[in-house]
């Protein structure tokens, strides 16, 4: 980037950036969730991603014809990535299954512990260390989990039960991902809407509802808007430090409480709010934690 760029200097520097962009695709994701949860009363999952998964295509035909067919060929660990593909269409078609019975903020609050899960998952598939501190936040991120799931007869339904497998499978993939970093993104967002694609030509015409004009053209904006906020949250991480940016991914619970009052009526339980602030604190001890090791490994060491 050249001197005279307007994101250089000063502005550029101060991070807010980098937080616009951030907050702009937590924005448009929330946004995506609840237009995803209204249009579920009508059509299906398969459906859904289908219509999203064409549009997205589409979005992207640019970039995949300037990227080359080499770039797929080139993707180092093909059975890592068939294995990353699967993990992401898992999670995302859980999401949307649970979300069209649970409250919004309901499966938001169970994908927030994503990041609680990668720290589990990284010690066992990345071999890192992981200290005492880390583990008590892990296991207290667990607790919240379990307190926003209330388990009892009546609570713990197989909604709750997909939400929470579907929030693995989105921690799965976040390693997977980790281990692939030597991937171009244009190779893994292709991937991921491939894979969700194959998905909905396979499953959606045995579900398949006539969409109106209306809602196709909706389920086509879900596709772009997906796309255009991850567009976003890479921009976000690429002009300012993932450390300034990345604490406002939790204002995905604050935009599902917001929109499932809204547009659906739905109030979240008292526990739902607890467990998601318990959440939300352990995620952020968790990071701050790893920013810490970070800053520790790169500062030199200085002997008087």
């Amino acid at each position: 980037m050249q001197s005279s760029s307007p994101l250089s200097a000063p502005f550029a520097d101060s991070g807010a950036p980098g937080i616009a962009f951030m907050l702009a695709g937590i924005t448009l994701f929330s946004i995506n969730d609840a237009l995803g949860k209204w249009l579920l009363a009508t059509y299906s999952v398969a459906e859904l991603l289908l219509i999203r998964s064409l549009s997205a295509v589409l979005l992207m035909a640019p970039f995949l014809w300037q990227a080359g067919w080499m770039a797929f060929r080139a993707a180092p660990k093909p059975g890592l990535q068939l294995v990353r593909v699967a993990l992401s269409t898992l999670e995302v078609a859980m999401f949307f299954w649970a979300v069209s019975y649970l409250p919004l903020a309901d499966t938001v609050t169970f994908y927030l512990a994503g990041p609680i899960y990668v720290t589990a998952l990284s010690v066992v598939l990345l071999r890192e260390q992981v200290g005492w501190r880390r583990w008590t936040a892990v296991l207290v991120g667990f607790a919240g989990v379990l307190l926003a799931l209330r388990p009892s007869a009546a609570s713990f339904t197989l909604p709750a039960l997909i939400a929470l497998t579907g929030s693995v499978c989105f921690a799965a993939s976040l390693v997977t991902t980790r281990m692939l970093r030597a991937t171009s993104n244009t190779v893994l967002v292709a991937g991921q809407i491939a894979a969700t694609l194959l998905f909905g030509v396979a499953t959606a015409p045995f579900v398949w509802v006539a969409p109106t004009v209306l809602d196709f053209a909706l389920m086509a904006l879900f596709g772009v808007f997906s796309v255009v906020a991850l567009a976003c949250i890479n921009l976000s991480l690429k002009w300012t430090a993932a450390s300034v940016v990345a604490p406002y991914q939790y204002t995905l619970i604050v935009w599902a409480i917001a929109l499932g009052y809204a547009v659906f009526g739905d109030v979240p339980a008292l526990l739902t709010l607890i467990g998601a602030a318990i959440i939300i604190g352990a995620g952020l001890y968790i990071f701050w934690r790893e920013q810490m090791q970070v800053r520790d490994v790169a500062m030199p060491t200085v002997h008087p």
